[in-house]
């Protein structure tokens, strides 16, 4: 076996020890043995909430320990083949194995990552909104391309996506809009993407072929279940309704079904037009402002707080959290953890994991943001 393939072999064994580790293997085990003999306890449902947090956890622990299975079965096949193409001298054999060990480092490290995530409610649901800056038309676009890439991200990451609002610009692009992403682990993946993101290219709506500086901001909060209670006094809030608006279809409507929510003491605003029913808008609206308090409770009791708190501040220069220049040259660079691509088209297509990868272990280990000099 080539000594490339042999510190490959070695790092995956690494991360499975690690993994295994993460998860008190023996007891995580015994702890869902115990959970997939609870659900078939026909009293299990007599508790409701209990039951749907017990599933949630048997879910959870179910693909975690599957997942270092299935990474060490992987292993050992690949291995294996290695060994038997090499004792009949069959080089396809060898190259095939020796691919697929590279993508079982690559799932390896990713499962790392998420192993990370244990923060309160990295495996919850979670809420992604989009706002353009300053610039009119060109922010606006700017913002409808990172609306397209944070919902291609999560399509390619197995997520389910629900636009729940969209307030179009006036010529092209969005003013705003707010995903609803559904998944495992979609809050812990996405938390970090919080913050201003910046765009160097030639527009497009520039008759002189100008270089532009376009600036867009993305606010990440989690999805609350029952269990966590949020009251809010209904006499500090200002509720709106208003017309759907979009491209057309089922989300578009001439009644006022609409509805935008303005919590008065924190200045927090969310709103919600995807159902026809102004009733159904108004509930979701209501659970969106109920996230976006326990969000900002959350901010209070971590430590990243001040790292985060560039997200919450204008929408322009020295604020932002990654840069994407298409003209003179191609570059994507975070300013936090320095990871760069020379493909921002493919970043724009929801290649994001390096990204996210990079700044959780940052953020998990610790560290302060990285000293990186933005792009010109």
């Amino acid at each position: 076996m080539r000594a490339e393939i042999e510190n490959i072999v070695d790092e995956i064994k690494q991360a499975i020890s690690l993994l295994r580790r993460h998860l008190d293997w023996d007891q995580a085990v015994r702890r869902l043995d115990w959970l997939n003999n609870k659900a078939e306890d026909p009293n299990l449902w007599n508790d409701a909430q209990e039951a749907q947090k017990l599933m949630r956890e048997r879910q959870q622990l179910d693909e975690s320990i599957n997942g270092v299975r299935a990474i060490e079965q992987q292993l050992k096949d690949n291995i294996e083949l290695i060994e038997l193409g090499e004792e009949e001298g069959d080089a396809d054999i060898v190259k095939d194995a020796e691919d697929a060990l590279k993508a079982v480092k690559v799932e390896a490290a990713r499962k790392q990552v998420e192993a990370m995530l244990s923060g309160e409610a990295d495996t919850n649901d979670t809420y992604l909104e989009v706002h353009s800056g300053a610039g009119g038309t060109e922010s606006q676009d700017w913002a409808n391309m990172l609306l397209r890439m944070y919902t291609r991200w999560a399509e390619r990451s197995g997520y389910k996506v629900e636009l729940l609002e969209i307030h179009d610009g006036e010529e092209a692009g969005i003013k705003s809009a707010t995903l609803l992403v559904k998944g495992h682990n979609a809050y812990g993946w996405l938390k970090t993407e919080s913050g201003v993101h910046r765009l160097v290219r030639i527009s497009p709506y520039d008759s002189n072929a100008r270089r532009h500086t376009s600036f867009s901001s993305i606010w990440v909060y989690p999805v609350i279940d029952d269990s966590i209670t949020i009251d809010i006094n209904e006499s500090d809030c200002r509720i709106d309704t208003y017309r759907s608006s979009g491209a057309g279809g089922q989300h578009v409507n001439t009644t006022d079904s609409a509805v935008r929510i303005t919590h008065i003491p924190s200045g927090i605003v969310v709103a919600c037009q995807q159902e026809r029913s102004q009733h159904k808008n108004r509930a979701k609206a209501w659970d969106m402002l109920r996230a976006r308090l326990y969000e900002a409770e959350l901010k209070k009791r971590e430590e990243a707080a001040n790292a985060e708190a560039a997200s919450k501040s204008d929408i322009g220069w020295g604020h932002q959290i990654r840069s994407y220049v298409l003209q003179p040259y191609q570059l994507v660079k975070d300013l936090r953890t320095g990871v760069e691509s020379t493909a921002p088209s493919d970043v724009l297509d929801g290649e994001l994991n390096e990204f996210m990868e990079a700044a959780l272990a940052h953020r998990v280990n610790g560290g302060a943001d990285a000293v990186v000099d933005d792009l010109g």
